[in-house]
């Protein structure tokens, strides 16, 4: 390990592209699954940011954001559990914000019960807030999308589906992806969304113990006219669906793809000709009596040296990057078993460049050094 070290620091200048390379391949591979996170982790805000353990909806509900309408009478199958001890409606569904000056906005109106402990009440929502969303008409937006909404300040008016709403506070850090949320009370979201009075999206239910709520969602699967999910199935469902059902989570799955494919071929053929420019040096170590296997580990520890200090390049990149992209109001997630699996994607790829490179060896013999 030693000698392969003081190789690639006596040929630097050799190695350096495949360094470099290996480091924006990582760079890319690890940037990008991040930002694919962390614009698909804003889908499932409605399910992460509650308190909900199950979600009954509709039938082959594919997306919380996508939720159809159901009678409120459907909240007795969940009620009926003796694990669940207690259940709320809610209501979500998309509706048009007309601003004060002029123009529409598509928009996201989530009603939910407003007591302390309601399971649908986003935890950004402070008491202050979900006090001031009992009156008629009240609703909080997302301070990020004042400008999308054309709110200039707080008690400005507006109207949704044609009923007037008044603005009554912000919330911070719930941007939405499809369209501005909008939180109010059940009595409020009703005409919003224009729904039946006995028309419900949801029922919401939280079980005495949390690891009971499989068992009691397996068991109204059994019923065809409901779908039903655990709050953690159905976050993943909705980033799921988002991820692989549209545009955007393909493409930015192809520039993941394509940022290893440009590392692995230029990492490979760097690390090909410098393997083939120095086979003078190795033609000297076959004929002191090195065998070929040990010359084939030098290449093999170099490649896995390339790939740690590209790897080690990248991961504070990485994270400047996705400090530079919060501060611009772009999510990225970078937990550590994406880190991980980034290193390790990065790694293998240097290793395959690697065995890629000792096809240059394949004729290596002392007589080489008499031509």
């Amino acid at each position: 390990m030693s000698y392969s070290l003081s190789t690639l620091w006596y040929d630097r200048q050799r190695y350096l592209p495949g360094i470099l390379a290996v480091a924006f391949s990582a760079l890319l591979i690890a940037l990008q699954c991040g930002l694919l996170l962390g614009l698909f982790s804003i889908t499932s805000i409605p399910v992460d940011h509650t308190n909900a353990d199950i979600w009954v909806g509709a039938p082959e509900v594919l997306s919380v954001d996508l939720g159809r309408p159901i009678r409120e009478a459907t909240i007795a199958l969940l009620a009926n559990e003796p694990a669940v001890e207690r259940v709320e409606i809610y209501l979500q569904g998309f509706s048009y914000w007309s601003k004060p000056d002029g123009g529409t906005e598509l928009c996201m109106v989530i009603g939910c019960r407003l007591d302390e402990n309601a399971l649908g009440k986003v935890k950004e929502l402070t008491p202050d807030l979900y006090s001031q969303l009992s009156e008629p008409g009240a609703v909080v937006i997302d301070e990020s999308d004042m400008d999308r909404l054309g709110i200039k300040k707080i008690n400005d008016v507006a109207e949704v589906a044609g009923t007037r709403v008044r603005v009554v506070g912000l919330t911070k850090g719930l941007k939405s992806l499809a369209g501005p949320y909008v939180f109010c009370s059940v009595n409020t979201a009703r005409p919003l969304l224009r729904v039946f009075p006995d028309q419900i999206t949801y029922v919401l239910g939280k079980c005495y113990k949390k690891e009971d709520a499989t068992k009691v969602v397996e068991k109204l699967r059994e019923n065809p006219n409901i779908s039903a999910f655990t709050s953690w199935e159905f976050s993943f469902r909705s980033r799921m669906h988002w991820l692989t059902k549209t545009k955007a989570g393909i493409a930015l799955g192809y520039a993941a793809a394509l940022g290893l494919l440009v590392g692995a071929v230029v990492t490979s053929q760097t690390l090909y000709a410098a393997t083939a420019a120095s086979l003078r040096e190795f033609a000297v170590l076959r004929a002191m009596g090195i065998p070929r296997w040990r010359m084939q580990l030098l290449v093999m520890n170099q490649s896995l040296w390339v790939g740690l200090l590209g790897v080690g390049l990248a991961l504070p990149a990485v994270h400047g990057l996705a400090e530079v992209a919060d501060y611009l109001g772009v999510k990225v997630e970078l937990p550590m078993w994406l880190l991980g699996s980034a290193t390790g994607v990065t790694l293998s790829m240097a290793l395959l460049s690697g065995l890629f490179a000792l096809r240059s060896l394949r004729n290596v013999e002392p007589a080489a050094l008499l031509r």
